[in-house]
């Protein structure tokens, strides 16, 4: 075999490199899923977006929640019996609000315990989702966000806010429009998130809680962390199997040329030295 030989083998492992790393990965994955659920008795669902940081010719590429997402929830939710447990991991900024309460309806209708984990963030749709788990648990410093609703770019609640303070005749048409849009997709998801926290605190605090989280009180990546959302009256609790941690290492980030953070992950402090 001469060099030119070598090159080319060299060449073609290179290429397939990426595909044998996905495979290897997915298959730790699976591994790590299935121990969970022999350890808990329960059917694990995963929802993650993890490309925060991908980019394609310097565009940024983000993923959210979408209809492929609630398809594919619905379809493994549709499929675990009834009296089965659902555990499922939630590491995702939000998304499309039909697929989100899709998601959070089924979960809520599950008859078996549902119990949510997220290690990190499940910000708006994926809120919405934790709210329907019989029981969420986070770390100490993942967080939850608000479900004000979003039109484009816009915060709803801001929206109503402009037409409020302006004289009606200085308002343009559009702004009016999506003013009355935005009034309507705030009572809808009030009146969701209200339905998902029924038999979990009383009536009353439930109509508080969904006003509270659907209002536009605080900007929209307002973080929510565990304090603040026992204080609300959710069902967090604070203990994250390591399980759950390990298999988020297993949904790395997409490779960088420089990593953001690094770190020694078998650290040992050094002796100190006696003089």
């Amino acid at each position: 075999m001469n060099f030119s030989d070598f090159f080319w083998l060299f060449f073609i492992l290179m290429a397939f490199q990426p595909y044998f790393q996905k495979k290897v990965l997915e298959n730790m994955r699976q591994r790590k899923i299935a121990q969970i659920e022999k350890e808990r008795g329960s059917r694990v669902i995963l929802l993650v977006h993890r490309q925060e940081t991908m980019s394609f010719l310097g565009f940024p590429l983000m993923r959210y929640i979408d209809i492929h997402d609630s398809e594919a929830v619905l379809t493994a939710i549709k499929l675990t019996d009834d009296e089965v447990p659902l555990d499922i991991v939630l590491h995702t900024p939000g998304g499309l609000v039909l697929a989100a309460t899709q998601i959070a309806r089924a979960v809520k209708a599950h008859p078996g315990k549902v119990t949510v984990f997220v290690p990190h963030l499940a910000m708006s749709g994926g809120t919405l989702i934790a709210l329907a788990a019989d029981e969420i648990r986070m770390c100490d410093y993942s967080v939850l966000g608000p479900v004000d609703p979003q039109l484009g770019s816009k915060p709803a609640a801001s929206l109503i806010k402009v037409t409020e303070q302006k004289d009606v005749k200085d308002i343009d048409d559009e702004t009016l429009m999506m003013a009355d849009m935005g009034r309507k997709a705030i009572k809808q998801i009030e009146a969701t998130v209200t339905t998902l926290l029924e038999g979990k605190m009383e009536p009353g605090k439930a109509k508080e809680v969904a006003k509270m989280l659907s209002e536009g009180r605080w900007t929209h990546d307002y973080p929510i962390f565990q304090d603040e959302a026992r204080k609300m009256g959710l069902p967090v609790s604070t203990d994250m199997p390591n399980s759950v941690l390990e298999l988020m290492t297993l949904y790395p980030q997409p490779t960088q040329n420089i990593p953001s953070v690094e770190y020694l992950p078998d650290y040992r402090p050094a002796p100190s030295r006696q003089r």
